[in-house]
């Protein structure tokens, strides 16, 4: 569970921050001829090019497998779940949009999603073992009440995360819940860094003023 006062001081911070013009020409990301071949690769996956797919792993598994050993730690898990997401991406690249983001950002998030939604199986395995663990024992009311404060409040920052865009949502997630830098942020999703610190700063303002925590 995050502890959302550090969340509220985030949200402090960013509303004074103010975004330089260096920053601020940098928003519009030029499509470089990397991210040019990704594409390429992409069209090819899609109509079952399987040489293709083969130069796609080979370089982006070293990022993927990073960012999902960063949220799930574990080794072992962390490549099994690696190898599920380049299935996944290899029966979704007919389903790739170009017009919705770069092949970078819709790898990063695939594979940041399928990173969570492994913690939060092996969350919910444990929860079942606690329950059946402590099924004939007396309730700390205490434990529960506070529990149970600690899950609105997570209602209440998911709530308000969906307001945000689908850009600015990911990348105040991967800051705030993934816990990688800004510089970390730009790298996995392929936009510069000013880009990256902007779609935070102007995230954060948006949940600061949709949960009501005052500046």
């Amino acid at each position: 569970m995050p502890d959302f006062s550090d969340l509220f001081g985030m949200l402090d911070a960013v509303a004074s921050e103010e975004t330089s013009t260096e920053a601020r020409a940098q928003q519009i990301p030029a499509v470089d001829s990397a991210a040019a071949e990704l594409q390429q690769l992409v069209a090819r996956i899609a109509s079952g090019d399987q040489l293709a797919f083969g130069d796609f792993y080979d370089r982006l598994a070293p990022r993927v497998f990073a960012i999902v050993r960063r949220v799930l730690v574990d080794p072992s898990q962390s490549e099994e779940v690696t190898q599920e997401i380049f299935v996944e991406l290899w029966q979704s690249a007919p389903r790739y949009a170009p017009n919705k983001g770069g092949v970078t950002t819709w790898v990063m998030t695939i594979a940041h999603r399928r990173a969570v939604d492994r913690v939060r199986a092996s969350q919910a395995s444990r929860d079942r073992d606690l329950r059946v663990g402590i099924r004939d024992h007396s309730i700390d009311y205490d434990s529960v009440a506070e529990t149970a404060e600690l899950r609105l409040e997570n209602q209440r920052v998911k709530r308000a995360l969906e307001k945000l865009t689908d850009l600015q949502k990911q990348a105040v997630t991967l800051a705030y819940y993934g816990g990688y830098s800004h510089s970390e942020v730009s790298e996995m999703l392929g936009v510069p860094l000013g880009t990256v610190k902007t779609r935070i700063r102007d995230g954060m303002i948006r949940l600061r003023d949709e949960m009501g925590v005052a500046s």
